[in-house]
């Protein structure tokens, strides 16, 4: 077989690679084309939320009084806007009016407000997002320098309430602290802290993660 036959065939088994890999391009689209950084991929639950609108939203919370709330209505800069939860429970919006806000999810009211401005507006999609907690507070009394009732947003654990309390006076019994806590069938826990204990290591586990309404009483 002579040098030109060779030629020919070796060109012709090239065209024939090239060929293959122009198809496999085509037929399949890169990350990039798909907006997905390189070597990801979309999972059956982004697919999903992309295809439905759906938001994810965590429904445990339950918005309270002088709770902020930022409450955004796409598209519409008007009806946009922060706003706090009055000490009645209710807020007001243009178009909507006055909502109980107080004692529901911020998805519930989020549902209220979507469903009064369909009135108005041809399919809004509304966020409702608790900026600041001011609703679910803790109380301190007793040997601290600013005994009171604080927001939990401030103070998440008894070594953060005493901190914000602004620390022990002179004959605080630093040993026989204690926390009140209200049971769901309305009676009270008491929980003792060793303030000494907890900040030598000794016992870290007393310094508890407060709850709404907690009590902490410093002898």
């Amino acid at each position: 077989m002579n040098t030109s036959v060779n030629r020919a065939i070796e060109s012709g088994l090239l065209l024939i690679v090239f060929a293959g890999s122009l198809v496999a391009q085509v037929s399949t689209p890169s990350e990039a084309d798909r907006g997905l950084p390189n070597g990801a991929v979309a999972s059956s639950s982004e697919t999903s939320s992309a295809s439905t609108g759906n938001k994810a939203h965590d429904n445990s919370f339950v918005i309270g009084n002088d709770d902020h709330l930022a409450i955004n209505v796409w598209k519409e800069t008007d009806l946009t806007r922060s706003i706090p939860v009055r000490s009645d429970g209710k807020i007001s919006l243009p178009l909507v009016g006055e909502l109980q806000a107080a004692g529901r999810t911020p998805l519930q009211l989020e549902q209220e407000i979507t469903a009064k401005l369909m009135n108005y507006i041809t399919d809004p999609e509304v966020t409702v997002i608790v900026e600041q907690i001011n609703s679910q507070k803790f109380n301190i009394l007793g040997q601290v320098t600013k005994p009171g009732s604080y927001s939990l947003a401030t103070a998440t654990t008894v070594l953060d309430a005493i901190a914000t309390a602004g620390g022990f006076r002179d004959f605080a019994k630093q040993q026989s602290i204690y926390i009140l806590r209200q049971n769901a069938n309305g009676g009270e826990t008491r929980i003792a802290i060793n303030y000494k204990d907890v900040i030598k290591g000794k016992n870290p586990g007393q310094n508890i993660k407060l709850e709404p309404r907690d009590t902490i009483v410093v002898p």
